[in-house]
Order: C-alpha cells, then structure tokens, then sequence
C-alpha cells in the first residue's frame, strides 16, 4: 500500500485537492499515488508539507498481510 494514499484516505482528502496544492495534473498525482510514478525528493517534501507529515512517513514501506 502506498503511503501517500493511505495518508490521503485516512484524512478523507481527494487526489484532485492534493494536485490543486501541487500545481501538479490529476493524472501526476494520482500516478504517486498508484505507485506508477515517483515523486522527485522536492515533490516528496511539498506533499509532506502539504498533508502535515514527516517525509519519512511517506517512504515507510506498510507490511502487507
């Protein structure tokens, strides 16, 4: 599971609002999101910022049952 969207579902914000907060397109965001895509260490950081987390919280592999 991927933590930008776990941090996304348990505050219940929308992907659409986090890529507003980016000046980044849907598509982007929700590609980070899939774990199609990567963010840049600098996009990382925004996102932290962005949903009040440490960035190290968003690099924490979940263990998956």
């Amino acid at each position: 599971m991927n933590r930008i969207k776990v941090v996304l579902e348990e505050r219940g914000i929308k992907q659409v609002w986090l890529a507003e907060q980016l000046g980044k397109s849907f598509n982007t965001v929700n590609g980070y999101v899939q774990n199609r895509a990567q963010p840049s260490l600098e996009v990382l950081f925004k996102i932290a910022i962005i949903l009040n987390v440490e960035p190290k919280d968003l690099l924490i592999k979940i263990k998956e049952n």
